[in-house]
């Protein structure tokens, strides 16, 4: 069976097609992605502006083109905190539905925590033991751990690199003393619930999944994509640390020629970096591994696990 899961995300609109069938390892046939930052669309009452969804609709009807010219037999669509957080978010969701036939699910930030973490899991399989698994998104942080393939806790807050450069970070470079501002925002966040994880036990195994944890990873000399899916990819606190005040002194194109950095992403890759390294400190990871599957693949995976074997 054929199945497109299509990602509203507060950075890209992405359909990603996979070959699925339940019991079974989907297998990847085709991707479709559109760089939006709905996250950056957002006006002053942190509503999602007409130029903003006008957009969306047009990138969702190339979404389902593609999909239709790909044999996809369902589509399973579903959006994030961009369009979760919005003021107008009722009035997206039924202008979507009306000029798309689209109706998207829009998940909770611990939703998104929770599929995650389910796609981590299958990934690394029992033998991982504990997991903590940590995703940085565009709009939010997610943040995951337990035993079983569903998380003990989970949680997500409102550290997305996309939405904290728009917000914080307004100078190319950023100014030294918005960065100072930034990195203690960052920390007093995550610190509030630290307590929930970490009464739970030290985690065997800490990942990381989202574009910017690959980033981070390559520029740190972490394997390429191409490479493949199956070589291990590991980011060290102790390395990232010592990148943190690179990026800080480059300009979003400078950014932009380090190995591994898209220029689209290359402006959101500091504010992801002092998310990266508060989350490591401060629950006391020196090292973790980048997870290829993420947030859609858990979609599908969840949609399997519901659907008959025969």
């Amino acid at each position: 069976m054929r199945l497109g899961v299509l990602d509203v995300g507060s950075n890209t609109v992405h359909l990603l097609v996979v070959d699925a069938h339940p019991g079974a390892r989907p297998l990847p046939a085709h991707s479709h992605k559109a760089e939006l930052r709905l996250a950056e669309l957002l006006d002053d009452a942190g509503a999602i502006g007409s130029e903003g969804v006008d957009r969306l609709i047009s990138v969702i009807h190339e979404a389902l083109q593609a999909a239709e010219d790909k044999g996809v037999v369902d589509v399973l669509p579903f959006a994030t905190s961009a369009v979760r957080e919005a003021s107008n978010a009722d009035d997206v969701l039924a202008r979507v539905k009306s000029e798309t036939g689209v109706e998207l699910q829009v998940l909770t930030g611990e939703e998104e925590a929770r599929l995650t973490f389910l796609a981590a899991r299958r990934w690394f399989g029992w033998s991982a033991g504990k997991l903590l698994v940590l995703d940085i998104g565009g709009g939010s942080l997610e943040i995951a751990y337990g035993m079983d393939e569903e998380p003990d806790a989970a949680a997500s807050l409102p550290l997305g690199a996309g939405r904290l450069t728009a917000g914080k970070l307004p100078g190319d470079p950023p100014d030294p003393d918005d960065i100072r501002a930034l990195r203690r925002h960052v920390r007093t966040e995550i610190a509030r619930i630290v307590g929930d994880f970490s009464r739970l036990g030290t985690p065997d195994h800490v990942v990381a999944t989202s574009k910017t944890f690959r980033q981070l990873a390559r520029i740190a000399g972490a394997a390429r994509s191409a490479d493949g899916l199956y070589v291990q990819r590991d980011l060290k606190r102790e390395t990232l640390t010592s990148w943190v005040p690179r990026l800080s002194t480059m300009t979003a194109a400078e950014r932009a020629e380090l190995p591994g950095v898209s220029e689209g992403r290359s402006a959101q890759l500091l504010a992801g970096a002092l998310v990266a390294e508060a989350a490591m400190d401060l629950f006391g990871v020196e090292a973790l591994e980048i997870c290829p599957w993420a947030l859609r693949e858990g979609v599908i995976l969840r949609k399997l696990d519901h659907m008959p074997t025969s």
